[in-house]
């Protein structure tokens, strides 16, 4: 078994690609000595107010319209796991493990920077649970966006030995799966219950995660569009540097750069191009992948400005030693980098969907009707026209805004709320019917190619082909393309393939190639 990776919190930030490998893999988290005692000097501010007189939100006050009530000193420490029971709200079905594991592991970076002001034992737990392999199971409902309390009770639910959470695959009771990895529920002290809650730890883990698989996609996704090109022929003299200059708009000079990076060493390059201009699907690459380059890019520094934030309220402010409440875990700017990057990814998958037609398109190609090499009768690939319009249909769908609206609940107090973990999921719900979408392409592509005499292409457009041809043989008679089709969505999603393919783009600064900065062990 390899060595779990190893992650040190309080000293370098953690990005997207950092939180999904720990989320991934084995794992284990240790604080470093100045979060240490960042979190024990946050203790002590708490015990100091549990101690006091002075009304402070969620330690010795209700929560919500409940905030004038008043919690006898006697009852601090039970009102914490009162207060972890109650807030449970979660149901359906669990996000994905990993989702939830990457959700526990944010919350330990939270609460390592000290601002919670969580007592250290109960820090140590979520530290050994990371390390032994103990999930809590959070659902994937229960979240407005307005912090995730009723999600990440559930978290706390599994702390206090109750609730439900993986263990070595088994889907266990929270006590259970504590014991089975050697670990013991802590019990709560002031504030305890209130810090493992009151934080926003699942929409960062869910949004994370999402990113990764969202930018691995991207990856392929280029590639498949710059093979489209050269099984179209297409004139690539419009990813020349001096046009993308003109406007600069929305990372279109990048993508320019992105493009000519993978076609370059192609027999497009030779002589003059075969059409003076081609269809606005593949000419406007550079603008339509600048807009998802932009989208992502935006998306990743919002969550990783929320991996690294305090989001607690109250927080524990050092070295001041105040306790005051915020509108830190309020989340509207990762909502709206999520709802902006499903549109960008819609208008990807529309210019996908359409150079899947117009290679099939013989007036536009000069290759046979629907990439069939027999003609007469045969459908060649045209019936995927279908599937792929069917896909599209389904992406346009869950491209539609989540974080539009917002109902008011606990008696109004709370009337505002983004709706976060909505707009990541419609993203990463998105990514199934885009992923076929993109395979798709691939596969016409490659047909297209192999029709075209004496293509020269690129080496890193000749990867691509060279894995699609791997897994399926050219298309000569008509046969099933559903296996055809399934055998590319698994190369789009195989992590040797896109290691791979990403070697190609080494020295350009794009935000779907990976960055591991703060894990140690990492392969």
């Amino acid at each position: 078994m390899a060595d779990p990776l190893l992650a040190t919190l309080g000293a370098a930030p953690f990005t997207i690609d950092d939180l999904e490998a720990l989320a991934s893999s084995a794992a284990r988290l240790a604080l470093s000595e100045e979060a240490r005692a960042a979190v024990a000097a946050s203790r002590r501010v708490v015990e100091r107010y549990a101690a006091g007189e002075e009304p402070v939100y969620g330690l010795n006050t209700g929560l919500g319209a409940n905030l004038d009530y008043r919690v006898e000193p006697a009852a601090l420490a039970s009102f914490q796991e009162q207060l972890v029971r109650g807030r449970a709200i979660g149901a359906g079905e669990p996000l994905p493990e990993r989702v939830c594991r990457a959700a526990l592991i944010a919350r330990c970076i939270g609460l390592a920077r000290g601002g919670a002001g969580i007592s250290p034992g109960v820090l140590d737990l979520l530290l050994a649970m990371v390390e032994r392999g103990v999930t809590p199971v959070v659902p994937r409902r229960g979240s407005i966006g307005a912090g995730d309390l009723g999600l990440c009770a559930h978290i706390g639910l599994v702390a206090v030995g109750r609730g439900e959470a993986w263990y070595d695959g088994d889907r266990l009771a929270g006590d259970a799966a504590l014991a089975a990895a050697g670990l013991h529920p802590v019990k709560l002290g002031p504030k305890d219950g209130h810090a493992l809650c009151s934080s926003s730890a699942v929409t960062t883990g869910y949004a994370a995660v999402t990113l990764v698989d969202t930018a691995r996609l991207v990856l392929f996704a280029v590639y498949a569009a710059a093979l489209a090109d050269e099984g179209f022929a297409a004139n690539l003299a419009i990813f020349d540097s001096r046009i993308a200059s003109l406007r600069g708009a929305a990372r279109e000079e990048e993508a320019a750069t992105l493009f000519h990076r993978l076609l370059e060493g192609s027999s497009l390059f030779d002589g003059s191009p075969r059409r003076l201009q081609d269809p606005l699907s593949f000419r406007c690459l550079a603008q339509v992948v600048g807009v998802v380059l932009q989208a992502l890019g935006d998306a990743r520094r919002e969550v990783e400005l929320e991996i690294a934030a305090v989001g607690d309220s109250p927080v524990v402010l050092l070295p001041h030693g105040e306790m005051l409440s915020t509108a830190s875990f309020h989340t509207p700017a990762v909502a709206l980098a999520f709802d902006s990057l499903a549109i960008a990814c819609a208008h990807l998958a529309g210019s996908c969907f359409q150079r899947i037609c117009r290679l099939m398109e013989p007036e536009l190609t000069d290759l046979p009707r629907y990439l069939s090499p027999v003609g007469g009768g045969s459908a060649g690939y045209v019936p995927v026209q279908k599937l792929a319009a069917a896909l599209l249909g389904e992406i346009r769908l869950l491209a539609t805004p989540a974080s539009l609206d917002a109902m008011p609940v606990s008696d109004a107090v709370e009337d505002v709320a983004p709706q976060t973990p909505l707009a990541i999921s419609k993203v990463a719900d998105l990514l199934e019917p885009l992923r076929i979408l993109v395979a798709v392409e691939a596969l016409v592509a490659a047909q297209a190619v192999d029709l075209r005499a004496g293509a020269r292409l690129a080496p890193p457009t000749r990867r691509l082909h060279e894995a699609v041809r791997s897994v399926v043989a050219p298309l000569e008679a008509d046969r099933e393309p559903a296996p055809d089709v399934e055998r590319v969505v698994s190369l789009a999603a195989d992590p040797s393939l896109l290691e791979d393919l990403a070697g190609s783009l080494v020295g350009l600064d794009l935000p779907f190639l990976p960055r591991i900065s703060a894990v140690a062990g990492t392969p």
